[in-house]
């Protein structure tokens, strides 16, 4: 029986691997005898009758874990959800997350998600599903955990930074349809653009969304914004092609695995989707991977000022590998490196101004004399007309009071703010240069 069970096994990694085991040393047969031992061990000895599927699995899913935190096994199950994710929809909450320090940690709500209406929050961390703890579960089990029937409640435990004690996130899930690209005007004058995952449509989306806005504006856009926060990757083709809408020309991205030939550059076509318009790209510590890629080529090529705050840092690519109907692993196998050669994994982009998100305060106007209050002022000489105040009261000064913005005024976007008053400061600098 021992025998069957590590030929068994031994067939099954010349699946995974074929034909790296005729080149294996004496020491790695050795490994997979121990290998075959403790298997045999565990399915005679253990208290409760494990089935050999499971062990199997949780063997290669032990494996590809302890490579780093993205590589991991996909049974058939598992496997036909990621596709079914990638082509826009899919059940759950609508967050994507990893695993650190044993917790799962939010990468990213998903726009308009029941995750993200329920006010997860990217760097949340996990700490209990339903009130069991989530540490001593692999990120597959949590995942599981927190995927179920449409219309049911789970309670999230999560601890935030800044908030001293952890606390309870009720979420009911749903099926997950995600619109990648959603674009409207600001102000008449600014196209925004807003990219929620890269999905196999996003492209298509992109050309859409942007070109009908751009026909009803004419030459009234001055400028686009761009916004990738709380994106937490995707395709990596479809950022390419995202890249390659706003650039005309140069290196993209290019990616380097372990053999020096497996390098892979992907370069620009000619044409720009936004003609040249100045743009203003946003990105927070929830963009990741993909929207990194996006974010680094437009910076290294100065087509967009990059504003907000340092990105999540993942600069690796995983590649799903199917096993003939018995799943897929999803593999790290390579690095990529922005077009001037950076490599940010772990480290992120760094924007070229920094802006936190921030609220906005009304502040209630402090009264002051001005010229045009006092007797005996000179008139400006043009006919225009001036008031006299009736306030003799010269010494008076006022307490300013700040009012935060009313509890049913939508919430001001400090960061997008920003990013339409820099459009709008590099169209007046411009206007005055060519006058």
């Amino acid at each position: 029986m021992r025998k069957h069970v590590l030929f068994s096994m031994v067939g099954m990694v010349f699946f995974i691997l074929p034909g790296t085991l005729f080149a294996a040393s004496s020491e790695t047969y050795r490994q997979l005898n121990l290998f075959g031992d403790v298997f045999e061990r565990v399915r005679g000895d253990y208290v409760e009758e494990v089935s050999d599927s499971d062990l199997i699995e949780a063997a290669i899913n032990g494996m590809l874990s302890s490579l780093d935190p993205h590589s991991k096994y996909l049974n058939p199950k598992n496997f036909q959800e990621i596709q079914v994710q990638t082509r826009g929809q899919f059940g759950g909450l609508g967050i994507e997350v990893t695993m650190e320090n044993g917790f799962v940690k939010v990468i990213s709500p998903i726009d308009d998600t029941p995750a993200q209406r329920a006010g997860m929050m990217a760097g949340d961390f996990v700490t209990h599903l339903d009130g069991e703890p989530v540490l001593g579960l692999t990120l597959e089990q949590a995942v599981d955990r927190m995927r179920g029937p449409v219309d049911s409640d789970i309670t999230l435990t999560v601890q935030r930074e800044g908030v001293d004690a952890a606390f309870d996130v009720v979420i009911t899930r749903a099926i997950i349809k995600i619109r990648s690209v959603r674009a409207r005007t600001e102000g008449d004058d600014v196209v925004y653009v807003r990219i929620t995952s890269f999905t196999e449509n996003t492209l298509v989306e992109l050309e859409r969304s942007f070109g009908e806005i751009m026909t009803e504006q004419g030459d009234r856009t001055t400028g686009v914004v761009l916004d990738l926060r709380n994106n937490p990757g995707g395709l990596l083709e479809q950022a390419v092609a995202v890249s390659d809408a706003f650039l005309r020309q140069g290196e993209i991205v290019s990616t380097r695995g372990r053999r020096p030939d497996s390098i892979q550059r992907f370069n620009a076509r000619k044409g720009d989707l936004a003609d040249g318009l100045p743009m203003v790209m946003l990105i927070n510590g929830g963009s990741a991977s993909a929207s990194e890629i996006v974010a680094g080529a437009l910076q290294d090529h100065h087509r967009a000022i990059v504003l907000g705050t340092r990105s999540f840092g993942k600069g690796s690519v995983q590649t799903v590998i199917p096993l003939g109907g018995r799943g897929a692993i999803r593999l790290t196998t390579a690095r990529y490196f922005t077009p001037s050669g950076r490599s940010i994994q772990a480290l992120g982009i760094d924007p070229d101004i920094v802006v936190e998100q921030a609220r906005i305060e009304k502040l209630t106007p402090v009264t002051r004399r001005r010229e045009a209050d006092l007797r005996g002022r000179l008139s400006n000489g043009s006919g225009q007309a001036d008031t006299e105040s009736d306030d003799d009261e010269s010494d008076a000064q006022p307490q300013a009071a700040a009012n935060p913005t009313g509890a049913d005024e939508p919430p001001v976007d400090y960061q997008l703010t920003r990013a339409l008053d820099l459009l709008r400061g590099l169209r007046l600098l411009s206007s005055t240069a060519v006058n």
